[in-house]
């Protein structure tokens, strides 16, 4: 299966819930390379890179991401697999 990157920001009450340290388990459960970060507008954004399948389950969690979250919109952007990433780790802005 092919892999690929895809480029999120997900929208909504998404900081201050958990949203990245969940975001980088359910990621790392799914074999997933790359990273998630608050933004300093309140959106989150990740990379992810995998099987296309896997990357899909990922947007899956994130369009509801953990209890506390509110989630709006998750803007997706897909792109070739770079293979810069060797796991799945929170940035700081």
């Amino acid at each position: 299966m092919a892999v690929k990157r895809v480029h999120l920001l997900i929208s909504g009450r998404v900081q201050g819930v958990y949203y990245r340290a969940t975001a980088r388990e359910v990621a790392r459960r799914l074999g997933l390379t790359g990273w998630v970060r608050n933004m300093p507008d309140g959106r989150v954004e990740a990379v992810a890179e995998g099987e296309e399948e896997k990357l899909r389950e990922f947007i899956h969690w994130c369009n509801q991401g953990p209890p506390a979250a509110r989630v709006e919109a998750v803007a997706e952007n897909w792109s070739e697999a770079t293979g810069e990433f060797r796991e799945f780790s929170i940035r700081y802005y």
